[in-house]
């Protein structure tokens, strides 16, 4: 009997996280695309280049891979950031067929821009919480960022 509680518990939690983080993360985007002096860029195009960020020299398919896309489809993505100056084409030091793609300077200013619209955003939607809110919201980043890993290794 007492299996069944924690069963309950865990899968109340998963329902709650399901319902809150795709929407938590909808507002942050909302509010950052309108601060933006610059045209949003697609989800796909955004995806890739978050990516290369945090995995400066990937090729194509590696990005494919992590992102579950078609090899065709990620380099056509890479042609329009390249063509935008976000991205850059590096031949591999082994292998010359093989691109390494890493993100511009400009491209990581606009990556800190966004990260700082979204902090700026959060910082103060967490000023109208309550102390303890805030003080569990505190707690739970430790747990949350080992859940991300979770589902990032699980997922690989």
């Amino acid at each position: 009997m007492s299996e069944a509680r924690p069963s309950r518990s865990v899968d109340h939690v998963a329902a709650g996280l399901v319902a809150c983080l795709p929407a938590l993360n909808r507002y942050i985007k909302q509010s950052v695309d309108r601060q933006l002096p610059y045209a949003k860029l697609p989800e796909r195009q955004l995806a890739l280049l978050q990516y290369v960020a945090e995995n400066d020299g990937a090729t194509v398919h590696k990005a494919a891979d992590a992102l579950r896309m078609m090899p065709n489809n990620v380099s056509a993505l890479v042609t329009r950031l390249t063509e935008a100056g976000l991205l850059e084409r590096h031949q591999g030091d082994t292998d010359k067929r093989v691109a390494r793609l890493c993100v511009t300077a400009k491209a990581r200013q606009r990556i800190r821009e966004v990260e700082s619209f979204a902090a700026a955003q959060l910082a103060s939607a967490l000023h109208t919480l309550t102390d303890g809110d805030r003080d569990a919201l505190g707690s739970a980043l430790g747990a949350l960022e080992a859940l991300t890993q979770r589902l990032r290794d699980h997922s690989a």
